[in-house]
Formats: structure tokens, sequence, C-alpha cells
């Protein structure tokens, strides 16, 4: 995993890297303009011909500007420069990019616009902006001539590239300070930046690219930073062997307690889902009435009926015969499609407190303990929660669905601080949290997971891996960055608003079969 940081201390970085591995910092900046070519390239071949407005302030963030113009030049594009600022106001490394720019392309390949319209005729000659106007050191709202810049790139309608962090975007919290630039691709420098991956960020950033400037990794290990990035290395790493002498039992049995009635496809997409990221035997137990009904949808899973209310739910009678269920299983998963039956939310209570096995609760099984949230102290072994941030809100003291999303990683940190439990906090750039107060931020997913049922398969791709023996924070993060890799490759086949829960399932196996 990767460390996520705050803009002082990604500042504090490049200053020990200056000063302490005495890396000059135009070196510095020269491998942050290398590296932002390499993946303007990898995204808008071929560049030879191409026209490139780059927008430069005048701190480091347009220092980097013209070095990525300059080593576009080599590439045979097309290159133009916006200088929104006084060359004698550059800072100190820009001003020598500047020069180094003037020398290779001409003073004909720099204009000083002075007005907003300006800027937007020469942007209309673009085919790709490059926006290099403002970085991390950003903290109050944009005004004047960048302002102009950071609407007119919006406008425009072009391709856009972010050098570091979008322009008016707020490097911590990824709050719009004013006007910010929504951009196609962010390629961020050394470490990834907290505001890249919360509040507006999201949007603004787009695709998120990294780009190694070469900081000595003890370094890096010193901020001692608690929010990181998940990376397809470490996730993969985490992933049990497949040995030549395996069979079905070496990767575990799962049970799944799900469903009721008009509820079996819950119960079908976890259990499946549990089956396709590697897990070897699925057992569903769900309500006898709905147990046909799921056998039919399921021909790899086994199936035990289990008594029922008369509204078909579970029943709080079946209590000990769901404990032996689990006991018998290496992992359980519950919550899919349990609905909120009274005597229902009786029986995941006790459950909950009683249950002494590797467990992932999603869906009415987190609702049964809305205002009770207390309970997941008791559980014998930390559980995995699931939650959108609806069901976050239910589990949390006077919260709302609003507040939730407004501190995401706020509120997933501290509710697993106080309930002792792992929580995956879905939603863009899902967190999952620890109790010891680390958390993580994944990469991967997509808008077009934005359907029903998707959050069933998260749960099941849990539950698989807990049974597979993966501890639960192994578990919480693989499943997560697969989950929403699969979704990736899902809407690369078939685009975002077509794209249904199955489809996830079905790509979970190119997930993990993908080379990077």
């Amino acid at each position: 995993m990767i460390p996520i940081v705050t803009a002082e201390q990604m500042r504090a970085l490049d200053q020990r890297t200056i000063t302490e591995a005495l890396v000059p910092s135009l070196t510095l900046m020269e491998r942050a303009g290398a590296g932002i070519v390499t993946h303007i390239e990898a995204r808008y071949p071929p560049l030879a011909g191409k026209s490139v407005i780059i927008l430069c302030g005048k701190g480091n963030n347009g220092g980097d500007g013209f070095v990525v113009g300059r080593l576009l030049r080599r590439k045979q594009a097309r290159i133009h420069v916006l200088l929104l600022a006084s060359p004698d106001d550059l800072s100190r490394d820009a001003k020598t990019m500047y020069q180094r720019f003037l020398r290779s392309a001409g003073k004909s390949a720099v204009t000083s616009p002075t007005d907003a319209e300006a800027i937007q005729q020469r942007l209309a000659t673009g085919d790709i902006l490059v926006d290099a106007i403002l970085g991390t050191g950003t903290s109050t709202p944009v005004t004047g001539l960048y302002r102009d810049a950071i609407e007119a790139i919006t406008a425009s309608g072009r391709p856009t590239v972010a050098v570091d962090l979008p322009s008016g975007l707020h490097a911590d919290t990824g709050a719009v300070l004013g006007a910010a630039v929504r951009a196609d691709l962010t390629v961020t420098l050394g470490l990834p930046k907290a505001g890249l991956y919360s509040g507006s960020g999201i949007d603004c950033a787009g695709t998120v690219r990294l780009v190694d400037i070469g900081i000595p990794a003890s370094f890096v290990e010193s901020v001692g930073s608690r929010l990181m990035l998940l990376t397809d290395r470490a996730v993969r790493a985490a992933l049990p062997p497949r040995r030549p002498s395996a069979h079905k039992g070496t990767y575990g049995h799962l049970g799944v307690i799900a469903g009721s009635v008009g509820k079996t496809g819950a119960a079908a997409m976890a259990a499946l889902s549990a089956l396709r990221i590697g897990t070897g035997l699925v057992t569903a137990a769900t309500p006898a009435s709905a147990n046909d009904i799921l056998e039919a949808k399921l021909l790899e899973v086994m199936t035990l009926p289990m008594p029922e209310t008369k509204a078909r739910t579970f029943a709080r009678s079946g209590l000990e015969r769901l404990l032996a269920f689990a006991g018998a299983r290496d992992a359980v998963a519950i919550g899919p499609g349990l609905t909120t039956h009274p005597e229902t939310v009786e029986l995941v209570q006790e459950f909950v407190k009683r249950i002494d096995k590797p467990c992932v609760l999603d869906a009415d099984a987190l609702n049964a303990l809305a205002g009770k949230s207390s309970l997941l102290t008791e559980c014998k072994r930390p559980p995995i929660i699931t939650p959108h941030p609806g069901e976050m809100a239910r589990l949390e003291t006077e919260a709302t669905t609003q507040s939730v999303n407004e501190d995401r990683l706020g509120t997933a940190t501290r509710f697993a601080r106080e309930r002792g439990v792992f929580v995956i906090l879905k939603g863009a750039r899902t967190v999952i949290a620890r109790p010891d107060g680390l958390a993580a931020i994944c990469p991967t997913g997509n808008p077009g997971m934005a359907t029903a049922g998707t959050g069933d398969v998260l749960t099941g791709m849990v539950g698989g891996l807990l049974a597979q023996g993966l501890a639960p924070w192994d578990a919480a993060c693989a499943a997560t960055y697969f989950h929403g890799l699969a979704g990736d490759l899902a809407a690369q086949h078939l685009g975002q608003a077509g794209m249904i829960a199955s489809d996830l399932i079905q790509h979970i196996p190119h997930a993990l079969a993908q080379t990077t």
C-alpha cells in the first residue's frame, strides 16, 4: 500500500529529499515532468501533431508545466504555454524551467493573457489542456485571472490533465476553493494527496496516476501516515496461493445467511460471488419457503432451509440451528435480503452476540443493529461490516446520510475504533478502516456500480476471502479492491449505464487474472 499524505507532509518530504538526500529541486521537477508526459502519452496517443495548451501559474506547479511542455515538444506535439503571471514573479525553480522552455521553443510559444476572453480563444485551439496553475499550497478561494483560467478550462470541454492536483482543489479535504478544474486525468507527484479521494476531489480528479520522483523509502515510512491507498500488488499478495495439490476443502467453506420472499436474488449473488473469489464451498441458509427458489437459481451452491416467520423471513426459533450452521463453516456472511421483520431483527441481534467465526455483516444485518450498534462490541471476534452511507447513518448516533458523506473517512475510522470492528464504508472511493485507526482508500470502481445488488456481491467476496483464511483486514481490502476492479472491467465491456450486479460477478475471475 502507498501512504496518502497531506500537503504539509508532502512539502516536508520534498524538503528532506532536497536537503538530506541531496537531490536538487530541479532534478525532482525534471522527474515530475517526465512522469507526467509518460502518462499523457499513455492516455492520449499518439502525441505527434496534437496541439497541447499548458496553463502555468507562478509557483512550482507552473515549473512542472514548463518541463512538460519542453518534453512534449520532443514527442512532436505542438505546444503553447499560457503564463498566468509575470515572468518576474515566477518561483526560482519555475523561472529556471521557463527559461529552458524558451530556449527550446522560442518566445512565440508563450503568451500572457490578460483576460478571460483571451484564455478562452487560445484554449479553443487545443486538443489537450494541461493544468499547471496551482498546486497543493492553495488554501484560500481562487480569484482573478487564475479563476478565469479554471472556469475557461471547464467551459472548453477539452481533455484536461492536471499536474499533481486539479487547480482550485484543497489538497487535504477535496473541497473546491471557489472554482476548481475538472480533470480527466490527474498525475500526482511523489505520493497521493488526500484531497484527490474525498469530497469534490473525486469528481475533479478524474483518473489518478502516480509518478515516483525518487523520495527515499525511509523518508516515506517516517511520515507515519494512517491513511493508505490500496495497490494492486498489495492485494494480490494477500490472496492464498493455488497449489497443485489443492482440493475444494483447501479454500474454505462459507456459510451465507440471507434471503427472504422476494429477495432470494440477494442471497444468490452473495453466494455466487464467494465462489467467484475462489472459495471452495458455499452453503446458503435461507427461509424454508424460499429454499426451492434459491436452489433453482444456483447450481454450484448448496442450500439449507431454515425456520421462518409467517412473513417468510428468518424466524427467531431458528437461532440454535443457525449457530450450529455457522459453527460448521470457516466463515459466515449475513445480511443480504433478510428484511427488518421484528422477529428476524431479534434473531440477528442474538446471533451477532454468539457467533464465534470470522464474519461479515451487511444490509439488513446492519439495519437490525440500528440504534444498538453497541452489540458489535460484544462480538467474540471483530466482524467486518459493509455499510453504505444510509446504513452507516443508522448505526451512528445522531448521524445522517449527509453527515456521513461529508466526512466519510472520519466516520469510518471513528466507528471502527469505538466499536472494535472493521468497516468497509461503501461509495465512491470506498473507505476501509480497522480498530487501531489505520484506514485505506480503494482506487477502483466506477459509477456503473451504483445499481442494486453490487453490495451483495461485495459481501460474498469478503466472506469468501474470510473462509479462505485471510485475516479480516486483508479480506476487507482485497475484496473491496477486486470488487471495484471487476466493476471497471465490466464498464469497459458494457459501458456504465447498463451495468447490473451480475456483470460484476462474471468479471471477478477476469479481475483476479489480470496482470499489471
